[in-house]
């Protein structure tokens, strides 16, 4: 079935979409406005709140709030019903260069915070880019746990969270690696060459995993989401009627629907363009419930 255009955001850039099953909704931000946006799918209703930083990636907790890593670190973000966000700082992280600011993000299947970072001028090919992992309690600066990305993203892990999956979205990289992880430490180990994406259509941006173990990741600049076998084998490619998807995950009273935010470049005035929107598509398979933050 063709994507269906859920939301007409328009983000400049929108990210890190995350299923809340009790709310039957779907949350995301919108980067550089530092948007925190949610969508009923029993109204179709859109509330829309603003963090006094890009907010690049958001986890859920229990009580309702969310732990976001926005430009300089780990924050405590609540929405309030009369459109206000409460914001605490968690614990900073200390960017190698003043241009940066956290990337793409998610949580382990025990709960802990995993989040990247980035130069926000792509153009300037700088290896800065970190992986921090972030646990409850910590104080900043944060250490960085990997090195020495350009645009690290596509953050995932395996139904038995034994496997990490990151990609580099840069141009010049375009590569996913899969590491072993251990599930009692926190520790990724054994990094090794998952997908080249050199020679497939698209970039790899972000990612979510299904419950059969299979990595789906956006293919930005192709207007593609791909599946790809825990082997590494392209299984398949689903198409959205927009050049820049940039996230996946699974939502919906199954978990059988694959929702996708995307990009809206600022040189695309179309009004009749639907670049920067919410998708949803069939994914024909399951997908696994997105770890709360609780570690």
């Amino acid at each position: 079935m063709p994507a269906e255009l859920i939301v007409d955001a328009r983000n400049t850039v929108g990210e890190s979409p995350v299923w809340v099953p009790e709310e039957n909704a779907l949350y995301w931000v919108d980067i550089p406005a530092g948007g925190l946006q949610r969508w009923s799918a029993d109204s179709g209703y859109v509330e829309a709140w603003t963090a006094p930083e890009m907010l690049a990636c958001i986890v859920r907790q229990d009580d309702g709030s969310w732990v976001a890593g926005m430009e300089s670190g780990f924050f405590r973000i609540r929405p309030h019903n009369d459109g206000s966000l409460d914001t605490e700082l968690l614990a900073q992280v200390d960017h190698a260069r003043t241009d940066m600011r956290l990337n793409d993000g998610r949580c382990d299947r025990q709960g802990r915070f995993w989040a990247s970072s980035m130069v926000l001028n792509m153009g300037a090919n700088a290896a800065t880019g970190a992986l921090y992992r972030y646990s409850a309690g910590q104080r900043g600066p944060i250490e960085a746990q990997l090195r020495g990305f350009t645009v690290p993203n596509g953050l995932g892990f395996s139904p038995d969270g034994r496997t990490m999956y990151l990609s580099d979205s840069h141009p010049l990289v375009q590569k996913i690696w899969a590491f072993d992880y251990d599930i009692d430490s926190g520790t990724p180990s054994n990094r090794r060459l998952f997908v080249d994406m050199q020679p497939l259509p698209g970039r790899p941006d972000g990612a979510a995993v299904d419950a059969d173990g299979c990595y789906w990741i956006c293919g930005n600049d192709a207007g593609l989401i791909h599946r790809f076998t825990p082997e590494g084998r392209l299984d398949r490619s689903l198409a959205v009627p927009v050049k820049k998807p940039t996230m996946c995950a699974f939502g919906g009273s199954r978990l059988d629907t694959l929702f996708v935010t995307s990009i809206r470049p600022g040189d695309d005035q179309d009004p009749q363009s639907l670049a920067g929107g919410v998708f949803a598509l069939e994914a024909g398979v399951k997908g696994l419930p997105e770890p709360r933050f609780n570690h």
